[in-house]
This record gives structure tokens, sequence and C-alpha cells, in this order.
């Protein structure tokens, strides 16, 4: 069975006689292991290492990265979740790796982790927030398990605003891409406008998943950190554009196959959609609005149609006070429409009777 080693570092140099040699670290600048590798030396070696390295940092911030990651708090996240966090671990680690546990209560280290998120900031205000709400995560659980005994990083604020309330796609901008994008991603367009559902799960409906009326999925963003297999199931009753684009192409689709495709016919990866994404919206001439808004998009539009929030809800799978808040916060931007439409109810209510 093949064991895959965290950190394991691996350095390819050649020596003077010209051989080519590879060496493994433990990690990066840790120390180099014994054995072929693979062997069972090998293993043994790297297990040596790491378990030296925690003896010695049983008093560093370090072991609560590395026990947080061994955590089922950490395993219990979605794959792409868990692979946004290591990035970001692997930062903390590097800045605060060495940080005396003991330290945690000086007030003073509030504002050292601060300061850290306000350095990252200058270059993404976004990913400066993201560091710093894995780092308070780390905290939080350490807090739970009496590891420490205060969290520095409680209510720490944002240095990000985002300006979502008029981040919404436009019928120009609709019919900008329908006109002028690659045909393959079309279909992806309308079922992210007619379903509100994340580009994860588009991207993994298979044709099982339609059955001439309805469009069942479970949400991975949703999944219970307790139970992988109970994420919010959604039933969506399939609009008659939709409907048109893909029963024109579901005659001779093998059941488990994924209804969204590359121009070369195979299933996307996650990376790939997004890339082609963005250089179709490029070519499109559609900027300011990214895949992410058309999940806010279809709220947006839904409640325009007269769509209660729990219709809303049950279509797009938010939870009431989520899509509450949205309508009042992020996406509906107060639209004219809605205002035009108030009226015309008000007057209609205030006719004199005949």
């Amino acid at each position: 069975m093949r064991v895959k080693l965290k950190g394991l570092n691996k350095v390819t140099t050649r020596l003077r006689s010209g051989e080519k040699v590879t060496y493994y670290y433990a990690w990066k600048g840790g120390p180099r292991l014994t054995g072929a590798f693979g062997s069972a030396e090998f293993h043994a070696s790297y297990a040596d290492a790491v378990r030296s390295r925690r003896a010695d940092a049983t008093h560093l911030l370090r072991s609560l990265l590395d026990g947080y990651q061994d955590s089922s708090d950490f395993n219990d996240l979605a794959r792409r979740t868990r692979a946004d966090y290591r990035k970001h671990l692997r930062a903390i680690d590097k800045e605060f790796g060495d940080f005396p546990i003991a330290a945690l209560e000086d007030r003073r280290t509030r504002g050292e982790f601060l300061a850290w998120r306000d350095r990252l900031a200058i270059t993404s205000r976004r990913q400066a927030d993201y560091a710093f709400a894995v780092l308070a995560r780390v905290m939080s659980w350490s807090l739970d398990r009496g590891l420490v005994t205060t969290n520095p990083c409680l209510a720490g604020g944002r240095v990000y605003r985002a300006a979502r309330s008029d981040r919404i796609w436009t019928s120009i901008d609709e019919a900008a891409f329908y006109a002028r994008a690659p045909e393959h991603l079309h279909l992806a367009l309308t079922l992210a406008l007619w379903t509100g559902q994340r580009q994860g799960d588009l991207i993994a409906l298979t044709w099982a998943q339609y059955d001439g009326t309805h469009l069942r999925l479970v949400q991975a963003k949703s999944v219970s950190k307790v139970r992988r297999s109970s994420g919010k199931r959604v039933v969506i009753r399939v609009g008659a554009p939709l409907k048109a684009r893909l029963d024109a192409l579901r005659d001779g689709r093998a059941p488990g196959e994924t209804i969204l495709l590359t121009e070369r016919g195979t299933a996307w990866t996650e990376g790939g959609f997004r890339a082609s994404w963005r250089k179709a919206c490029a070519l499109a001439g559609v900027e300011g609005v990214t895949f992410h808004d058309l999940r806010g998009t279809a709220v947006t539009r839904l409640a325009l149609a007269g769509a209660t929030p729990p219709e809303i809800a049950t279509v797009t799978g938010h939870s009431l006070k989520d899509v509450n808040e949205i309508l009042d916060a992020h996406y509906l931007n107060r639209d004219p429409a809605l205002g035009e439409a108030a009226i015309r109810k008000l007057e209609g209510e205030q006719k004199p009777p005949d």
C-alpha cells in the first residue's frame, strides 16, 4: 500500500562525477531521510523525524497546526477546502511556527497576528482574510480542547469588503456571453441561472440526476462534518429554457456521464473550468462579475419573478436566513423593478370602488 508522507521534500542534484542523485528530506529544512525511497527504513526515518519535531515543538504554535491537521475537524472538510487550508497553514507555520504557545496570553499577540494579516492584505485583502480565518479556526479548535487558554484571533473582523450588491449578471451580460463565448460553455450559464447552484455541484452533475423534468443533487459544500453523506438534497424543477438545452443533448449520453463537458468532450476539473470560464468572459466582454455571482443573480431573478424566500431556498438550497440576508444586503441592490412592482400593488389596493 502506498502511503503519502506529508511535507516530504525532494531534491535532485548532480554530483561532480556527473551522476544525478535524489535526496529526500522530512520537510523543507528538515533532516535528510535514510534508506531507499519507499523502503521500510525510509518510512522509519521519516517517522523518527516527525516524532522528534513534534517533541521539540510541543510548546510552539506549530504543534497546534499539526494537531489540527490530524483532527477529524480538518479531515471532514471538503477536499477543495482542505487544499486551500493547507496552503494557508503552511504560510502560518512559516510566519508563526516557532511562536511560543505561552505567549498567546500576551495582549500584544493579537496585534502581531493582525499586523501579519495587514501585510498580506497589501497583495490581496481577500486572501489575507482567508489566512486569518484559518488561523482563527486553529485557535478555536485548540481552545475547545484545552490546548490554549485564549483565542487572540476572536472577532478579528475583515479587511476585505465585497461590494456584491451590484455584482449581478444583467440581461446584456447574458446575451453577450451566449453570442461570443464558446458554445460548450453556454449550457453552464443556463444551468447556473436556472438552478442557482455552485460551480462545483454543476460540473459534477450527471445525466442520471435529470429525469426529464427535475434535477436532483446533493450539495457538496453543505455536507455535514459529522456524516459526509448528509449534504443538503435539492430537487429543482427544470425551467423551459434549460429543459430545451438539456433535452437537445440527452440522447446517446450515458447516465453516469457528466452533463457539462469540455470542448473535447471530457469531464471538467474545477481548475480547468475556472480558467476556461475566465477566458470566455473576457472574450464576451463580460466584466465585473464571476461565475459565483450567477448564484446571487438566480436569487435576484427568482425574487423579481415573485418567488417567496421559502420558494427561493427550495431551489437554491440556501437557508431561509441566508436567502433573506442575500436579498437584503448582497444581491438585490434595491432593484428599481421591485419598487415599481410595489407601487403597482399599492395602486391596485387604492383603486376607488366602482
